[in-house]
């Protein structure tokens, strides 16, 4: 199972309030404002989509979990992709600032729905693409059915989907099930259970509950409903083996990347992506989770950096 939606804000702001965000010193690094998501909306695909940009550069779309809107992205990894690229975020249809969904939610819909989002948006231009976690699944699809939308792709803590898909264990899937999550489930399911890794956790929600709490990022509301359509888009991405059928057919440079210690979406399900694929370059971060991309935010811009600059 994966993340549903994570409900980071109030998890952030509840710890930010108890007192209970404080790390040790320098237990991860901060960054000392927040960037600013200066909120837009376009019409693609029947709908709205709302956005915002950040920095300057190649362009980089960044696909987030299961209903988590673009103010659920660590203010500290936008600030170290945005320095190297013009990184772009979303809130998908249905989902925080966004108009509802166009029809019923599927990954391949979704991905449809993102290909007109960016002929709007960057009429044609190839884009790179990061996909965290059901995003991965989106920009799978993305790939496949559109390939002349995207330059490079990172899958960041996904699957392939079908058999070739494998799931945490039962007590991730139990705890990432739950209908209320408490921020002691959210760190024990997505990082290690290291006295760094948990301040780690820690330092991210207070990083988001200062983002929220200071203007810089949007107050947003995650409806019942579209949660439920997206988890429910998962059942049939594990009962068919299409989409890693299809992988093969990805020309886009990719950079399949996870936390070697993910229990939510474990590493095999990467190793299985890169093997599949004929121009994958797998990498897994040490001693990290499937908030890897949270955990050490300044090292995985600068890996993922480095990717989509490379030759």
């Amino acid at each position: 199972m994966w993340p549903r939606g994570l409900r980071l804000r109030a998890l952030a702001v509840t710890l930010c309030l108890t007192g209970a965000l404080l790390a040790p010193a320098g237990a991860e690094a901060v960054v000392d404002a927040a960037p600013v998501l200066h909120v837009r909306t376009i019409a693609a695909a029947g709908t709205t989509f709302a956005y915002a940009e950040l920095g300057a550069g190649a362009p980089l779309l960044l696909l987030n979990g299961t209903a988590s809107p673009m103010n659920e992205w660590d203010p500290a990894l936008l600030e170290g992709l945005s320095r190297h690229a013009r990184v772009i975020v979303i809130d998908y249809p249905g989902l925080g600032l966004s108009g509802p969904a166009p029809g019923t939610w599927t990954f391949d819909a979704a991905a449809g729905w993102i290909a007109a989002f960016l002929d709007q948006r960057l009429p044609g231009r190839a884009v790179d693409v990061l996909g965290w976690s059901m995003g991965g699944f989106i920009a799978q699809r993305l790939a496949v059915d559109h390939p002349a939308l995207v330059r490079r792709l990172v899958l960041a803590g996904t699957n392939p989907g079908g058999s070739q898909a494998v799931l945490g264990p039962a007590w991730v899937q139990r705890a990432d099930s739950a209908a209320e999550e408490s921020a002691a489930a959210y760190l024990a399911t997505n990082y290690p259970r290291t006295r760094t890794a948990q301040a780690a956790g820690r330092a991210f929600l207070g990083r988001l509950a200062a983002a929220v709490s200071s203007g810089a990022y949007p107050q947003e509301e995650v409806p019942a409903r579209t949660q439920r359509a997206m988890v429910a888009a998962e059942a049939p991405w594990l009962r068919s083996d299409a989409n890693a059928h299809d992988l093969a057919s990805i020309g886009a440079r990719t950079l399949v990347i996870t936390g070697a210690q993910d229990v939510i979406t474990p590493p095999v399900n990467s190793r299985r992506i890169a093997a599949l694929m004929p121009n994958a370059t797998l990498a897994l971060v040490p001693a990290s989770g499937h908030s890897f991309l949270f955990q050490d935010p300044a090292a995985v811009a600068a890996r993922v950096h480095a990717f989509l600059t490379g030759a």
